[in-house]
């Protein structure tokens, strides 16, 4: 099904969502071609696009109501080469858990502004989410906030806890889903990218297999919303943030962490040691089988770790 949006002319034609501007008929191709239009829904989900400005980007943000009267609202933060049009099964878990979800693109992802996939500072991140709080402030969306995130997205939360989780406005539960701290291989990728750095500013992305759904990877390779390239940019700016996640101090914060075994992103055992060692207690689920882009697994393996958030929702 070939995608009937343009990036650029969708993200220009966006305002605020205190706006409450009315989707566009190429907002709602774009909603229509993820499934984020959720049309198998019973009632019709209240749902708008909208755009803010954060690090020096045009972040595209989106927001749906559930039916009932909202109890809570949940942030959802894509990972590294994702963007907000993966997480519709996350999503409706939110809305069938009676929440707000709010969620946007990442710089360089999706219909965000700037150099696809790449950033010059992790703090970057951490400005984006600041302007979503802004964002879900200004339409008075319902405490207690609870924060998601997936690989990338799931350091960004806990980079947040870590450093501002006392004050933040967020102080609802806090989900992890396959959290980077160091990626798999971290020794020899650093080291390719201290020899590489003075001559490429980036290399040609490998997809895999990296859920154990036949049908997510010809979806991504599909996808016209996906990188192609990996940055070195990223790279370095990932170097510089792993000591600071590493030497941070200790939080009180509980995470809810969510990691598959058969991850072969991230390097899971040693990620797992550092939130242990950085949070209270964290409360961890271990799939076996599970890959590393745990929001798009088989229904089978979503249905067994939304079993378990359930318990603390």
């Amino acid at each position: 099904m070939p995608a009937l949006f343009s990036p650029d002319s969708l993200r220009a034609s966006l305002q605020p969502l205190a706006a409450g501007q009315p989707l566009s008929s190429e907002a709602l191709a774009y909603q229509r071609y993820y499934g984020l239009d959720f049309p198998h829904r019973q009632a019709p989900v209240k749902r708008q696009l909208g755009r803010f400005t954060a690090g020096g980007y045009e972040i595209v943000s989106q927001v749906w109501w559930p039916a009932s009267s909202p109890v809570a609202t949940l942030f959802v933060i894509h990972g590294f080469y994702d963007h907000m049009g993966l997480y519709r099964h996350v999503i409706e878990w939110g809305l069938d858990h009676g929440f707000v979800v709010i969620a946007c693109d990442l710089p360089g992802h999706g219909l965000s502004s700037g150099e696809r996939a790449s950033i010059d500072d992790f703090a970057r991140y951490q400005a984006v989410l600041q302007g979503l709080f802004i964002e879900a402030q200004s339409l008075q969306l319902p405490q207690p906030w609870h924060l998601c995130g997936q690989s990338t997205g799931g350091a960004i939360v806990l980079d947040h806890l870590l450093h501002y989780g006392a004050q933040s406005p967020a102080q609802g539960q806090a989900i992890l889903l396959s959290p980077l701290v160091r990626p798999k291989g971290w020794s020899w990728s650093k080291l390719s990218y201290y020899l590489l750095r003075p001559f490429v500013k980036g290399i040609a992305r490998r997809f895999s297999e990296n859920s154990n759904d036949p049908a997510f990877l010809p979806f991504l390779q599909a996808d016209p919303l996906q990188p192609v390239r990996l940055p070195t940019a990223w790279v370095g700016a990932l170097a510089r943030w792993i000591p600071r996640i590493e030497g941070a101090a200790p939080s009180a914060r509980q995470p809810l962490v969510i990691q598959g075994q058969d991850d072969k992103t991230v390097d899971w055992q040693h990620n797992l040691e550092v939130l242990k060692a950085k949070f209270n207690q964290p409360q961890t689920l271990l799939l076996p089988e599970a890959r590393h882009h745990l929001a798009n697994e088989t229904p089978e393996i979503r249905e067994r770790y939304f079993a378990f958030l359930d318990k603390y929702f």
